[in-house]
């Protein structure tokens, strides 16, 4: 991660100073199984508090991984789980007014079981399937507020599955 300041000249030509925060891409995997949605839960020291989430992250180490082979990493390394069909719905711009991070959205489906591998800062993660009936309402209630498991839930709603 870098954090940058561009001077910047506006349309009108004003100039000022414009802040980034610069990651690599990330992937997102949205797991299902039938009506059910896995999630995993996790501190999330930013805002302070425990999070459920889709499966998502980076490879900083390797940040020009393909995106479908980080989808592949990220499930494996938080769940545990390998997917035989993995399918791409779209891509997301994390937070375009603040960085320039964007990812890609899976549908992992066809699922084997195996032990997670998870990273150290991932130690209290905990995985939960959901109905997506009860998924929504966590949305609804304010339980779910990470806002790329919200729009690539969007995504997957709009590819009609």
């Amino acid at each position: 991660m870098t954090v940058r300041e561009d001077d910047i000249r506006r349309p009108d030509g004003s100039t000022g100073i414009y802040g980034v925060v610069d990651k690599p891409e990330f992937a997102l995997v949205i797991v299902a199984d039938g009506d059910r949605l896995q999630l995993v839960e996790q501190f999330r020291y930013p805002v302070g508090e425990r999070s459920w989430e889709f499966v998502q992250g980076t490879a900083p180490d390797r940040a020009d991984v393909d995106a479908a082979e980080l989808a592949v990493r990220e499930l494996r390394e938080e769940t545990g789980l390998e997917a035989g069909s993995m399918v791409e719905l779209g891509r997301l711009s994390l937070a375009p007014g603040l960085t320039s991070q964007r990812g890609r959205v899976f549908l992992a489906t066809e699922l084997r079981e195996g032990p997670p591998q998870r990273e150290h800062e991932e130690q209290d993660m905990r995985t939960e399937w959901f109905s997506r009936e009860k998924f929504e309402q966590m949305i609804v209630s304010g339980e779910i507020t990470d806002a790329p498991t919200i729009a690539a839930y969007g995504l997957l709603r709009l590819r009609g599955r």
